[in-house]
């Protein structure tokens, strides 16, 4: 573990170089640490996830980058799991770094041997999409499978794409459609933060297309209205990875209104008052 002295005089080095105007969620966190005359700081863990989660809609400044991978580090020394997998996003998020998929999986593969459930989730779609290493489905599903039968509803929905393109498992877009459900069904305040934006938009292409499911251009609406409510918050909230999901569901409401709009009647109001 750093020492608290060792903190202090790092927090006093990267404050003189922080602009707060630039990053000023970093720079009243790092004050407000400095404030504390006893050097009495949270764990090494606590302070790095602080960190991460300030200014997240800019990129981390560098010097700040380098504390943080310095207080994991420390932490993964004392087989803190959560730390592996969260020094393993920075990488694979690129976030005051180059994005390194590398590391990524290097950090990620730690933690999960560790029994960490998220960084097994992690790997699921490192496997999925190829992500410095091989394709390899079967390894996505296992990973997958492993946080979904822990109430992991990122994992649940992920095995629902599976299903829905076919991917190790045999294709079946029904399969797919109920799981989606279940995640709606097991959904909680904290878990729609994550999990409600991309599972909407799910149900709304099901709803639209009709995969799996009876085709109903009104509930395809619904659903992509609040995939955008909040993908949107997602994004804001620095998660940029979900733009395109984002756009998927503005342009998904554009569709579903124009299939209302086809079946709509045909007759007009003669005197066009009635509106």
């Amino acid at each position: 573990m750093l020492s608290n002295e060792y903190i202090h005089d790092e927090l006093n080095d990267i404050i003189a170089i922080l602009n707060a105007e630039d990053y000023p969620e970093t720079y009243d966190f790092i004050s407000m640490l400095l404030a504390n005359d006893e050097k009495e700081y949270p764990s090494n863990y606590d302070i790095a996830t602080a960190l991460v989660k300030c200014d997240a809609r800019v990129q981390m400044h560098k010097v700040v980058f380098d504390f943080v991978v310095e207080l994991y580090e420390a932490e993964i020394e004392n087989k803190n799991a959560d730390a592996m997998n969260d020094l393993g996003a920075l990488y694979y998020e690129g976030h005051g770094c180059v994005q390194d998929f590398g590391k990524a999986v290097y950090y990620y593969n730690m933690a999960a041997e560790h029994g960490n459930k998220v960084a097994q989730e992690n790997l699921g779609y490192c496997y999925l999409y190829g992500r410095d290493v091989e394709v390899d489905y079967e390894k996505a599903f296992h990973y997958f499978a492993l946080g979904a039968f822990e109430g992991y509803l990122i994992s649940l929905y992920k095995i629902g794409d599976m299903y829905q393109k076919g991917y190790y498992v045999k294709k079946n877009e029904a399969e797919a459609f109920r799981i989606y459900e279940r995640c709606m069904d097991m959904m909680t305040d904290d878990a729609a933060k994550l999990v409600a934006g991309p599972v909407y938009l799910r149900l709304g292409n099901a709803f639209l297309y009709g995969t799996g499911t009876e085709p109903n251009a009104k509930t395809a609406l619904i659903c992509y209205q609040n995939a955008e409510r909040f993908l949107f918050d997602m994004v804001n909230g620095g998660d940029v990875m979900y733009k395109k999901s984002l756009q998927a569901a503005i342009d998904g409401q554009a569709k579903a209104r124009a299939k209302l709009t086809e079946a709509l009647p045909e007759k007009q109001w003669l005197d066009g008052k009635k509106d």
